[in-house]
């Protein structure tokens, strides 16, 4: 009984599922035909759609071309318009061209007219010339090349003494005006550079505080003043002055290095030969840097640029060489400041003169070819340097020894003169002295292995430093005996003359 329950409730279950399956199809199938009808309906409003945008779009396109068409057709119209235009300006102006030629041949044949007329009028007028000279030849008694050369020559005698009076009324005044006018410039360039006269003098005294000081300086057996003489080629002077030493010596730059090198010594306190060789070393190097010093603020003073550094070191060296007494910077300063102010009267360049001015005298600082006169020198080194050739012309003829080819010439000449003449500005005496222990330092120097040579002693004596090992001792007194002779037979000085040849031979080692 139960199994028959289990079996009929299976029966019925299986129908159930069976009756749900076909229902579930059934509906499924109603369902899918509403989609399809519904997607066709919609297809069919898409596609209509479609066809009346395209039909618009075709119809926008449609006018679009229609109306570049009228437009093209609108220009193609106007061009021809414009070409019927020009085509009509054309013919008129052939046609003026036309009747302007027209007029230029008939011109052309009036003028052909006149032509034959004029030259018909010019034969009849030759023919009566002709004529004319015929019969005056006859009156005067002379042909008409005759009377036109008499006539010439008479016109060309009262035109040249007519002419030279003129000349020499107008040379006459040109000397009385040059005259004037050169005075003028010269008395107002002198009014306008007034400058306090400086005498050099060949000795500069150092102060000190004590006799200790003096004592000190002196050394043992005088051995520092021994080794200061040697390095600086000054004579230093030792006597009852108090509180005082003197440093004797022609030569300024040496002085000045003496003077700077005792100055140290006595601070630093270290008084002994290798401390003074080293100072006097340090002192040169530095007086070194203060020369081109002097001689940068000197151009820049003046006014003067692009100077070579070469020039600008000689300058600064004239601030301790004198000529004839008169400090070399400063008078060459005046001499450019003298011939800046002539050269602007008479309108030429004052940068010009001044530089030339300034240069003058630059050979006398020059170590180079002293055989050479200073100013031969003096244009040598500035044409070398590339300064201008009327400043090299300005240099070198300065005392007439070169011919003068530039106008600033007579101008440095003058200038030179007008400095150095002034009342108190120079002093012959210095200057032969100076000149006389330059040239027996320079006779020393002329031998072979001298490397240094002072004149101290106010040319009393000569020393002479060889090297060790390019002078033997016999020839270091062979050298003192020649340079003696020499001397005796070449130069001109007052009482004697001792030479000492110093050689010296030094070992140096570094500990390290």
């Amino acid at each position: 009984m139960v199994i028959y329950y289990i079996l009929a409730a299976a029966a019925g279950a299986v129908l159930a599922l069976a009756i749900y399956i076909i229902v579930s199809r059934l509906i499924s199938k109603d369902r899918a035909d509403v989609f399809l009808e519904k997607a066709v309906a919609e297809a069919e409003t898409a596609k209509q759609q479609k066809m009346i945008e395209a039909k618009e779009h075709f119809l926008q396109l449609k006018s679009e071309h229609d109306r570049k068409v009228n437009e093209k057709n609108n220009q193609l119209r106007d061009r021809e318009n414009n070409i019927r235009s020009k085509e009509t300006q054309l013919n008129q102006l052939q046609s003026e061209l036309g009747r302007r030629q027209h007029d230029l041949d008939s011109q052309k044949g009036q003028l052909n007219a006149q032509k034959d007329q004029l030259a018909k009028k010019e034969a009849e007028c030759a023919a009566l010339t002709a004529e004319a000279n015929k019969q005056l030849e006859t009156v005067a008694g002379m042909s008409a090349k005759q009377a036109l050369e008499m006539l010439v020559e008479n016109l060309k005698a009262e035109a040249r003494s007519e002419a030279q009076a003129y000349i020499n009324d107008t040379m006459d005044e040109a000397r009385l005006n040059a005259a004037k006018e050169a005075k003028r410039i010269v008395i107002n360039t002198i009014q306008r550079t007034a400058t306090e006269t400086a005498i050099e003098n060949a000795v500069t005294t150092f102060p000190i505080e004590s006799d200790e000081v003096k004592g000190r300086i002196i050394g043992r057996e005088g051995r520092n003043i021994r080794a200061l003489e040697a390095a600086t080629g000054v004579e230093i002077v030792v006597d009852d002055t108090p509180d005082a030493i003197l440093l004797s010596g022609f030569d300024p730059v040496r002085r000045e290095v003496a003077r700077l090198a005792l100055h140290q010594l006595v601070i630093d306190g270290r008084i002994h030969p290798a401390r003074i060789e080293e100072v006097v070393a340090k002192v040169s190097k530095q007086l070194e840097d203060e020369i081109l010093e002097t001689g940068k603020r000197t151009c820049i003073d003046l006014g003067i640029h692009g100077m070579n550094i070469e020039l600008v070191k000689l300058i600064g060296r004239m601030k301790y060489r004198s000529s004839y007494g008169q400090n070399l910077l400063q008078h060459s300063r005046e001499v450019a400041n003298i011939c800046s102010i002539m050269a602007s009267e008479l309108g030429l360049n004052p940068k010009v003169a001044k530089r030339a001015g300034l240069l003058h005298d630059i050979g006398k600082v020059s170590e180079d070819d002293p055989e050479l006169p200073h100013a031969l020198l003096g244009a040598k080194l500035a044409e070398q340097y590339k300064e201008r050739p009327e400043v090299v012309n300005a240099i070198g003829s300065h005392h007439e020894e070169m011919e003068m080819t530039s106008i600033y010439s007579p101008l440095v000449l003058v200038g030179d003169a007008i400095s150095g003449a002034r009342p108190g500005a120079r002093r012959e005496v210095i200057e032969s002295y100076i000149k006389r222990l330059k040239g027996m330092e320079d006779l020393a120097a002329s031998y072979k292995g001298v490397t240094k040579s002072y004149a101290i002693q106010a040319g009393r004596e000569l020393r002479v430093i060889v090297g060790a090992d390019k002078v033997s001792d016999e020839q270091a007194a062979r050298l003192s005996s020649d340079i003696a002779q020499r001397i005796q037979d070449e130069m001109t000085y007052p009482g004697q003359v001792k030479i000492t040849v110093i050689r010296e031979t030094r070992s140096v080692a570094i500990a390290k």
